[in-house]
């Protein structure tokens, strides 16, 4: 962990309320499920928010007493590619893999849903849980209800909110000046990204997403994608605007790795950057939790196949955005990087009790300080 953990005193003057802490997630991809399993640990079940105490958490720990992810929908690949050309509804893989996420049976439900068909005319690619929310959506005629009640059978423990009910594309304009229309080919573009916009521009969010941003305590966004997961959330009309205006303490979780066709190069700084230009203000992060922990040799060459690079934490340009930079070991080796959910998920709960709402200055460069000082 990049700091010491807050005392009981800095918990009772800091901004953690008395209910729980109500928490945003922003994103898309594997980044944001990923980051939902961690969080989840500590939320209330839905079934038992009248007793925001009982949590699978321990006594001491904290307690997230709503948690809500909003999940891009630009996905145009894959099976959801598919589903969305043949019945003309929203991409369903990311919702899927938050509500499997936020899940309380991670077995035999989660399993199933997961579960993709490698053959049978019309039926080979797809997964389960993708055709379960299509069958959802043709009966109920609305895509945000059929990832409602798909939440409600999986018993998660939070609220899952498509970015927006329209049918968006992502378009790219390149360092070239081309133009690069849909998400799969935007990833498959050798050239780098200059700008990311919506087709179309102007589309809403749902009134439950803007209600829930107002309310939260956390705002996250990452990890994910940085032009295909999480700046297409940012586009969709009044998202940054609720965001800025809210209270809550707002956290970037800066990706572990640089990604092809998206992020070669950048650094933690840079994506703060792009985030905020296309979000068109100067600042949305309070914080930016970065990991320090390096990629080992045989993983560094894995990824050097394809350019790719552990994230340079440059934290005096982090700090020069006005963000405050978290250093942390949030990575976790298998057959690619992954963010340590866990870790991630204390240390983003943390900030929120240690940062008092009238002086959250001060609390980030305690925060800062202690950070540098235990690298």
């Amino acid at each position: 962990m990049g700091y010491s953990p807050p005392s009981s005193e800095r918990l009772a003057r800091g901004r953690a309320p008395a209910h729980g802490i109500n928490v945003v997630a922003i994103g898309g991809g594997t980044g944001l499920s990923t980051l939902l399993a961690g969080v989840k640990r500590y939320a209330v079940p839905l079934n038992e928010r009248s007793n925001p105490t009982r949590t699978c958490a321990g006594p001491d720990e904290p307690v997230v007493s709503e948690l809500s992810s909003v999940v891009t929908v630009s996905d145009d690949g894959g099976s959801s590619g598919r589903l969305r050309k043949e019945l003309n509804m929203l991409p369903p893989g990311d919702i899927r893999n938050c509500i499997v996420a936020l899940s309380e049976d991670e077995a035999l439900l989660s399993r199933l849903f997961q579960h993709r068909f490698v053959k049978g005319s019309g039926l080979e690619g797809h997964s389960f849980g993708n055709l379960f929310l299509a069958a959802l959506t043709s009966i109920t005629g609305d895509f945000s209800e059929a990832v409602r009640l798909s939440s409600e059978i999986l018993v998660t423990r939070g609220h899952i909110y498509p970015a927006t009910t329209s049918n968006v594309e992502l378009e790219a304009v390149m360092e070239d000046d081309a133009h690069v229309r849909g998400e799969t080919n935007i990833t498959a573009s050798k050239g780098r990204i200059r700008e990311l916009f919506l087709v179309p521009a102007d589309v809403e969010p749902l009134p439950q997403t803007l209600e829930a941003i107002a309310e939260a305590d956390l705002i996250t966004i990452g990890p994910g994608s940085l032009f295909t997961s999480l700046i297409p959330n940012l586009l969709v009309r009044g998202i940054t605007q609720a965001i800025v205006s809210s209270a809550a303490v707002k956290v970037y979780i800066c990706n572990l790795m640089t990604q092809a066709n998206e992020s070669l190069g950048l650094t933690a700084a840079d994506h703060i950057r792009a985030l905020n230009r296309h979000a068109q203000v100067d600042r949305i992060f309070d914080y930016a939790l970065l990991n320090r922990t390096p990629v080992s040799t045989a993983l560094q060459a894995k990824y050097a196949l394809e350019g790719a690079t552990q994230i340079v934490a440059d934290l005096d340009a982090v700090e020069a955005l006005g963000v405050c930079p978290v250093l942390g070991d949030y990575l976790e080796e298998g057959g690619v990087a992954r963010h340590a959910a866990n870790r991630v998920a204390r240390d983003l709960l943390d900030l929120v009790s240690r940062a008092p709402a009238s002086d959250k200055t001060t609390a980030s460069a305690a925060v800062r300080r202690e950070s540098t000082h235990k690298a």
